[in-house]
């Protein structure tokens, strides 16, 4: 099974949190905008969104493909591994999930 591409699914889905985070921030501004700015919607967090959940989704089903190959042909030559292999194509989907929660939370800025 190979690890090695959960681990870099991972690090690019870090990469979109981060740059949600980056697209999020605002400099401060006067007290009277600032009321005005609540109001409006920011439009780079639609994209922001779109980013996370493309790359999130492409993330988990690229580990999911590699280490679900992985995980069927140990299990065609020693059966009692299939239980212990679908724990980490699992771990592949995780990084699905994940991508949407972050989204989600995106788009209720939670």
């Amino acid at each position: 099974m190979n690890i090695r591409t959960i681990v870099k699914s991972a690090c690019a889905l870090c990469f979109c949190m981060a740059a949600a985070v980056l697209a999020e921030a605002a400099p401060e501004a006067a007290p009277a905008a600032a009321e005005a700015a609540k109001a409006a919607v920011n439009p780079n967090i639609y994209w922001t969104i779109a980013i996370v959940m493309a790359t999130g989704s492409l993330a988990a089903a690229y580990a999911v493909g590699k280490v679900g190959a992985a995980a069927m042909g140990a299990s065609a030559e020693k059966p009692e591994l299939l239980g212990k292999a679908i724990a980490f194509v699992g771990m592949g989907e995780g990084l699905a999930l994940f991508a949407f929660l972050v989204a989600l939370f995106l788009v209720f800025k939670v």
